[in-house]
């Protein structure tokens, strides 16, 4: 999902009063894939014992970081439908980010651990047996599908939930590399094809990893969303009808699909003398809203005489 078709979901995601956010398929969806990764968990850690498969190792190391990520998911989902007090003003919006933030940084070193113990295991190989590796693989793919088909259901297109996806296509590729290896062992004898599946599913890990760690650290730094430009937000603001100046602009995001926009916005004296302010304010919050879907409830602007700006220390441009 782009920035921008994911900013157009705020106006349907959140009310004025911040309080249900929408998640309660996708909370739904995400109990009953951490319900199938945690049986899938037993499984391979059966499978890596008696068949000393690095490979079903490593995925069931992997698998055992989903069931930890996705039950962090869990709970961030169930924090973010919480309602909006007087010490936290949105809510548990950001948890959902926070989630995904936390599920990255966990892939991150599985991944890193995959490749290094792989490469060890490649100068040392141990002996696997092929077809014991394809009955594990294939439960685990199993399984792996049957979660990337609730999750895709149940809708949800917030950082946590598309962290939860990634995870289990992660896991779902790895199931592939270790049937994969499998066949190549049962056919050939090459044991080795255990270690390279394993690098292989490292190497898948992390660089969707960095990108999605990096989407979710732009929220958390409050960056501006990607596909918004301000100067492009600026240049609207400044054709609205009596608005002479916008400075202090910033476009943020409290969580995935939460933009929020705040501006100064310098207007002709007049409107605060012949009482069309109010109107002036309607067609700047009309105005974000539909060229940037930012919610009219979601965009704060202070309105000015000319004059203000001389008291402001640290204006920004």
């Amino acid at each position: 999902m782009t920035p921008g078709a994911r900013l157009a979901q705020t106006e349907r995601m959140h009310d004025h009063g911040h309080e249900a956010h929408g998640h309660g398929a996708p909370t739904r969806a995400l109990a009953v894939v951490f319900s199938i990764t945690l049986v899938l968990l037993v499984v391979e850690v059966a499978g890596a014992v008696l068949t000393g498969s690095l490979a079903l190792l490593v995925d069931a190391a992997h698998v055992l970081t989903d069931v930890l990520g996705l039950g962090l998911a869990l709970v961030a989902a169930r924090l973010a439908t919480r309602s909006a007090t007087s010490r936290r003003t949105y809510g548990w919006a950001r948890a959902e980010v926070l989630g995904a933030a936390a599920q990255a940084a966990v892939l991150l070193g599985v991944g890193v651990f995959v490749v290094v113990e792989a490469v060890r295991r490649f100068v040392e190989p141990a002996d696997v047996p092929g077809p014991a590796l394809l009955v594990f693989g294939g439960i685990g793919l199993a399984g792996n599908l049957a979660s990337l088909l609730v999750l895709r259901r149940s809708g949800g297109g917030d950082l946590n939930s598309r962290a939860a996806l990634l995870e289990v296509l992660n896991d779902a590729l790895g199931s592939i590399g270790v049937l994969a290896a499998g066949l190549v062992i049962a056919l050939t004898g090459w044991t080795r094809a255990d270690a390279v599946a394993a690098v292989l599913v490292g190497a898948l890990i992390v660089p969707r990893t960095l990108l999605l760690l990096r989407e979710a650290l732009e929220v958390l730094l409050e960056s501006v969303p990607r596909g918004v430009d301000l100067q492009e937000v600026r240049g609207h603001l400044l054709q609205q009808e009596h608005v002479l100046a916008v400075h202090d602009l910033h476009v943020t995001r409290v969580s995935s699909s939460l933009p929020v926009l705040s501006a100064h916005v310098v207007v002709e004296p007049a409107c605060f003398r012949n009482g069309s302010a109010p109107a002036v304010l309607d067609a700047l919050q009309h105005c974000v809203a539909a060229h940037f879907a930012v919610s009219m409830t979601h965009s704060t602007f202070q309105l000015e005489p000319p004059a203000h700006t001389e008291h402001e220390a640290g204006t920004h441009a």
